[in-house]
């Protein structure tokens, strides 16, 4: 993963993160929760995506294809990650 694929990945992750806490206000962690949450699931979700399909690192990163695959990939993953550290942070809190 070059830079510019990881710099994509995270700001993409992070929009993702913020995108998925005004979803669900319910589960939100706010703003600054979900951009982290979002940038740490962003920069590991890309990576995960273009392991798992290696034609988005084609291209240097620089073309549209692997720019498009590079925010779809991260902003999943932040999402993703976001949502799951909500539900954890959830259950801790019912147990307390």
């Amino acid at each position: 993963m070059d830079t510019t694929s990881l710099i994509i990945n995270l700001i993409s992750g992070a929009l993702g993160g913020n995108a998925a806490g005004k979803a669900m206000p319910d589960k939100s962690l706010g703003t600054l929760g979900d951009s982290l949450a979002g940038l740490v699931g962003g920069g590991v979700g890309g990576s995960i995506i273009q392991a798992l399909i290696p034609a988005l690192t084609q291209g240097g990163g620089g073309d549209l294809g692997s720019i498009l695959g590079n925010v779809a990939g991260g902003g999943v993953g932040g999402a993703l990650l976001m949502g799951i550290v909500s539900l954890i942070k959830n259950a801790l809190a019912a147990k307390a």
